[in-house]
């Protein structure tokens, strides 16, 4: 997919185009968003959300628009504005109670340590957490990431570098429980 010229196509009215941008980034994103939320169901949600937004607003775009890092950060401040409105309707913190319960017989070591690795990576604050899924997961440079969030390349770093020990530092202690 060269993306300025279904940038221009979608600005020049092409509707179609834009399912071109879905479908290449569709699955990315709702990956990140399930890595920031822990639940498919609101990652799908969100990443539908980002779209719709980003469909709306890419007419308004420059002819410059990097989209990987435009369409991340969409998703990035849908995530932010759903803990807002959940920590307004909720007076409790956030504790995911939908991480099935597994019977003994069939739990498997990949199982434990995917669910731990996720439970370690939630423990992790957002802004953090953030800077983390997408350089280690989703594979941005910290450039792309300083685009994607409007924050500084060294902010970047040393989010990076904190969340790494944060997450060591869950992940450890986690598995010693």
């Amino acid at each position: 997919m060269e993306e300025t010229a279904v940038i221009a196509s979608i600005k020049a009215g092409n509707v179609d185009a834009f399912t071109e941008i879905v479908e290449s980034y569709q699955i990315p994103i709702v990956r990140y968003l399930y890595r920031l939320v822990g639940d498919e169901d609101i990652a799908r949600d969100l990443a539908q959300d980002t779209f719709i937004q980003a469909y709306k607003g890419i007419k308004n775009t420059s002819r410059d628009l990097q989209l990987r890092p435009w369409l991340f950060k969409i998703a990035t401040n849908n995530t932010r504005q759903y803990y807002r409105r959940k920590r307004i309707l909720n007076f409790i913190p956030f504790v995911d109670h939908r991480t099935p319960e597994i019977p003994s017989q069939y739990r498997t070591k990949d199982i434990e340590e995917n669910i731990d690795v996720r439970a370690a990576l939630r423990k992790v604050p957002l802004n953090i957490r953030t800077c983390l899924v997408l350089h280690f997961v989703e594979g941005f440079k910290y450039r792309e990431i300083a685009s994607a969030l409007g924050i500084k390349e060294d902010a970047v770093r040393m989010r990076v570098a904190r969340g790494k020990d944060m997450f060591r530092h869950a992940y450890g202690g986690r598995r010693t429980q």
